[in-house]
């Protein structure tokens, strides 16, 4: 039998995105702070991201062999291998104003600044940045003041987080479709779905792929 046929599955990926490096630094930046690495949720916290987005980084880790995970650990990362420091390239996306994360208000399309991105988040796709106004989507790990970079697209999946402009305003939600049923779902109990009808005017504006989290240190 070849050396091909004896191999099983693809050999890992040794190249990481920029997302994975962040991850990567920030398991190990907290195994070098505490002594022991982090959770999914602690992770998530670190980067500004949703759990299940920190597990997604995670398991790409493990699988090009950088992190080496113990079943039914909570903290059961380890670091097989370091990756080089070799610096990510950044981007400029453009800031257009405010969204809101309560109750949709309408987005100020002129351009206010700019913010750096990484390259792999862009993928070279016609990017703009939002600052939300709100709280209703702390649960997605978007808080009131985050910056957030949204990937310009009309259409999106069940389960997307988007921007949307619904009769003119605009707004940042989680999108739900059931069949018929269409609704911009918050991620915090304190606020109501926005369900929207078929007279509605609805307009996908783009898909939210990165969270850079406002600066909330005192003073």
């Amino acid at each position: 039998m070849s050396d091909r046929k004896k191999r099983r599955g693809r050999p890992p990926v040794e190249t990481l995105t920029d997302p994975q490096r962040r991850a990567f630094r920030a398991v190990s930046a907290f195994l070098a702070r505490h002594g022991f690495p982090p959770t999914a949720q602690e992770l998530a916290d670190a980067l500004g991201i949703s759990a299940p987005s920190a597990h997604a980084l995670v398991g790409q880790l493990v699988r090009k062999d950088y992190l080496k995970r113990q079943s039914r650990k909570a903290r059961g990362l380890s670091i097989v291998r370091e990756i080089d420091d070799a610096p990510s390239r950044l981007v400029p996306v453009p800031v257009v104003g405010r969204v809101a994360a309560g109750r949709p208000v309408l987005a100020d399309e002129n351009i206010v600044g700019e913010v750096l991105v990484e390259s792999a988040v862009v993928r070279g796709e016609p990017c703009f940045a939002l600052r939300v106004a709100g709280q209703s989507m702390v649960g997605a790990g978007i808080a009131d003041g985050d910056l957030i970079v949204v990937r310009r697209q009309p259409i999106a999946e069940n389960g997307d987080v988007v921007v949307a402009l619904v009769g003119g305003e605009a707004t940042v939600k989680r999108l739900s479709i059931q069949g018929p049923r269409v609704e911009l779902c918050p991620e915090n109990p304190k606020f109501k779905p926005i369900v929207v009808g078929i007279d509605d005017d609805l307009r996908i504006l783009g898909k939210v792929v990165a969270v850079r989290r406002a600066d909330r240190s005192p003073g």
